[in-house]
């Protein structure tokens, strides 16, 4: 396991690509968002998302939410509705809850229809998920503590993951997730930041 600090800013393209190759070959890593470190892998690996489930302990039938970099990527795995309203949530503190696409593993869904997506309000997480969307799960053992530093996750996962990566202290909370398949959208979790219908 490797441990590295990225300027939040002004992410050192060296280093996210180093990130990225270790996502592409199927490794796991600890990445920043902007709420709380995010445990990242390839979605398109199945080998990787059953990792995640495996280290954090998460139970298969609870879903796994993504993170993309552009509203955009959004239509390359779910359907995605009411833009201009999209636009006012994201990149932002929110998961939305889109149907899926055929090309997002079953495992991912819990073997459902639908999808959490997240575009986070950080500048690492999105350069990370230029190439790919990657797993947007909190990076905690299933039901456990939040950590708020990097520092805490080298403790936790050691050789679990193959990287870890220091974007700072963040908030500690949990984005807010809305049911964006419902007319009007349904808030599902309130988190950091209150979503207005």
């Amino acid at each position: 396991m490797k441990i590295i600090r990225i300027d939040p800013q002004n992410p050192e393209k060296r280093k996210i690509k180093m990130a990225v190759n270790i996502l592409e070959e199927g490794g796991l890593i600890v990445y920043p968002t902007d709420t709380i470190y995010g445990l990242g892998a390839n979605i398109f690996s199945d080998k990787a998302i059953r990792k995640v489930y495996s280290i954090k302990g998460r139970d298969y039938s609870k879903p796994i939410s993504v993170s993309v970099s552009e509203i955009e990527d959004i239509n390359k795995i779910a359907y995605l509705e009411n833009l201009e309203r999209v636009k006012e949530v994201l990149p932002g503190p929110f998961t939305i809850i889109l149907n899926k696409k055929e090309n997002v593993s079953p495992l991912l869904t819990a073997g459902g229809e639908k999808i959490g997506v997240r575009i986070p309000d950080n500048r690492i997480s999105r350069e990370l998920t230029r190439k790919f969307p990657i797993t947007s799960t909190s990076a905690n053992l299933s039901g456990g503590k939040v950590f708020e530093s990097a520092d805490a996750m080298i403790e936790l996962w050691g050789d679990s993951v193959d990287l870890i990566i220091d974007g700072g202290k963040l908030q500690g909370n949990h984005s807010t997730v809305i049911d964006w398949t419902t007319q009007p959208p349904k808030v599902l979790r309130k988190g950091v930041k209150e979503f207005k219908l």
